[in-house]
């Protein structure tokens, strides 16, 4: 088959194809994240960012290559979740230039998107790293040009470009030491690969199966009168779970195997977090629906069985809030009791806008004075949409992000970079870093300076997590068993055993030195007051110059979160 011109339709189809391989790859994408934890997620946040672009292809009926991926490139750009997703998004928002105003592309203006894609993410990525998705990105281009030089066939282009994406792809452990040291290829690679791959299939007249098209729709499940029938019959105070939570997970079969997946028994124990619950599987995905106050648990029983596709938590308190606003303002022969106005953000110069997952650490935040906090974190990262819409809902003049996670930075960067507000970002790669920062903050400085000294107080405290291992693994020396507890001090592990206790302690031993003066212990959800009341007394016993405060997180996925000055 030879195709020298792609069409509007057809183009629209690779897009979706290759979302569509994506999504059935995601979890084999996620086991390839060197670190073994929990929170492990490239193909979930490359899928999700994948699937907000191809929603937005999905509701134009153009057949202009250019506005579809303009539509396309701007969905993902506001859908980015993690530095993968980010990059994705720069990826096909130079892509979408490349092509803007042809209506048709040939092989030629296909290599040539491919390339422009490349130019925008590198200049996106403040220190590009070789051996990632970049790298593939890159030499597939390369090859993509090259090809076109010679031949105008589609079909054979993509051909080239999909090969030279797996041979780059199998090179990137010689050029990042750690992959080759875990044995392992680099995720977001291999997630630009599956894209690829679907783009190819379209141009062959091959079908890729859409795993969770076909799946049944929680959408269908949830009706919005579950939430609203008795919304007026009931006062903001009065209920009891505030979280309406939406878990989908993929089944991984390693996972089924040690944990057998039970219907029944999993709805038993979901029940015990909180109300109107919902399960539903089939044999490759599962769906949840609850309200529950402490949506992590949720979260962390439902990893069990596979990986996560989508999380969605909703906040019903304000949402009833606001719905009994609108009700109490429609018309109507009763009449309605008078109604305080929806409370509105005041406003104010600063607005720190923070990221945190935990109701304790939210609160921790807002104490210190973040005007919003976005939840999310670990396996929920926020998304440039969050970003943006928490910016424009804080009714500040200056604006602050603290992401407080490595993989959360670029995707703040980018909702600094497309909103009209003045905005800066405080690279906080953990919630200790976040809360140094917050201390720094004086508003009576500019906003550049805030950034400024904000900025440097990260470096003025040592973060240290204690978490469990996903996976089977040997990482800089150091052997993990799937199950273990892990003590990782910034980027490093440094113990791991069964006990959660004794790696928490020979973790808070490697951090603490002569010159330490202050250790704070945020308790996570699944540890109880006499466990970390024993880590105190430890601490207390071992290191007397140290004071010691203890906060109580209710973080899930990290048992604590350990911060040393």
């Amino acid at each position: 088959m030879t195709i020298k011109i792609i069409e509007g339709e057809k183009f629209a189809h690779m897009l979706i194809e290759g979302a569509n391989n994506l999504s059935n790859n995601s979890k084999t994408i996620d086991a390839l994240n060197v670190f073994p934890v929990p929170d492990g997620d490239t193909g979930t946040n490359m899928n999700l960012t994948i699937t907000s672009g191809v929603k937005e292809v999905k509701g134009q009926k153009t057949d202009h290559v250019g506005k579809i991926a303009g539509v396309f490139a701007k969905g993902l750009l506001m859908g980015a979740r993690g530095n993968s997703g980010v990059i994705l998004s720069q990826l096909f928002r130079g892509f979408s230039k490349s092509v803007e105003g042809k209506e048709t592309i040939s092989a030629k203006d296909l290599s040539n998107a491919f390339e422009y894609g490349v130019d925008m993410a590198y200049k996106a990525v403040m220190k590009p790293v070789e051996g990632t998705i970049l790298t593939v990105a890159k030499d597939s281009a390369k090859k993509a040009v090259e090809f076109s030089k010679k031949n105008e066939d589609t079909v054979a282009l993509m051909e080239a470009v999909v090969k030279e994406a797996k041979e780059s792809l199998e090179r990137t452990p010689d050029l990042l030491p750690v992959l080759k040291e875990v044995g392992v290829v680099d995720s977001g690679g291999q997630g630009l690969l599956t894209i690829y791959e679907g783009f190819l299939a379209v141009l062959k007249g091959e079908k890729i199966v859409d795993l969770i098209q076909n799946s049944p729709s929680m959408n269908e499940l949830v009706q919005v009168e579950h939430h609203q029938s008795a919304q007026s019959h009931l006062s903001t105070e009065d209920i009891e779970f505030g979280y309406c939570t939406e878990v989908m997970v993929k089944f991984e079969n390693d996972k089924v195997s040690e944990n057998p997946y039970n219907e029944d028994r999993f709805r038993n124990v979901l029940s015990e977090f909180g109300d109107s619950l919902l399960v539903v599987s089939d044999e490759d995905l599962l769906k949840i629906h609850i309200h529950a106050e402490y949506p992590g648990y949720v979260i962390s029983e439902a990893q069990k069985f596979g990986s996560l596709v989508n999380v969605k938590i909703e906040n019903m308190r304000e949402q009833h809030s606001s719905i009994l606003e609108q009700e109490n303002m429609g018309t109507g022969s009763r009449p309605q009791p008078p109604k305080p106005p929806a409370k509105k953000d005041e406003k104010t110069e600063y607005g720190i806008i923070t990221v945190a997952m935990g109701g304790g650490i939210a609160d921790l935040f807002k104490g210190l004075g973040a005007k919003r906090v976005i939840e999310g974190g670990q396996t929920m990262n926020p998304s440039t949409e969050d970003f943006v819409k928490a910016i424009n809902e804080a009714n500040a003049d200056k604006i602050i992000l603290l992401p407080n996670n490595s993989n959360i930075v670029m995707a703040a960067q980018q909702a600094a970079s497309v909103t009209d507000k003045e905005v800066v970002v405080v690279p906080s790669k953990s919630v200790p870093q976040g809360l140094a920062s917050l201390l720094a903050f004086n508003p009576t400085d500019s906003l550049k300076d805030n950034q400024t000294e904000m900025t440097e107080a990260l470096k003025t405290v040592k973060t240290g997590e204690v978490t469990y291992a996903v996976r089977d693994t040997s990482l800089n020396g150091v052997q993990i068993k799937e199950g273990d507890f892990m003590g990782i001090f910034e980027k490093d592990i440094l113990s791991t055993g069964p006990s959660v206790q004794t790696v928490a302690k020979e973790l808070v031993d490697k951090m603490i030195d002569d010159e330490s003066e202050i250790v704070t212990i945020i308790r996570g959800e699944d540890r109880n007051g006499d466990e970390t009341a024993e880590l105190e007394a430890y601490l207390e016993e071992n290191y007397d110059h140290v004071d010691v405060e203890i906060h109580i997180g209710n973080q899930p996925l990290y048992s604590y979160i350990i911060s040393v000055e």
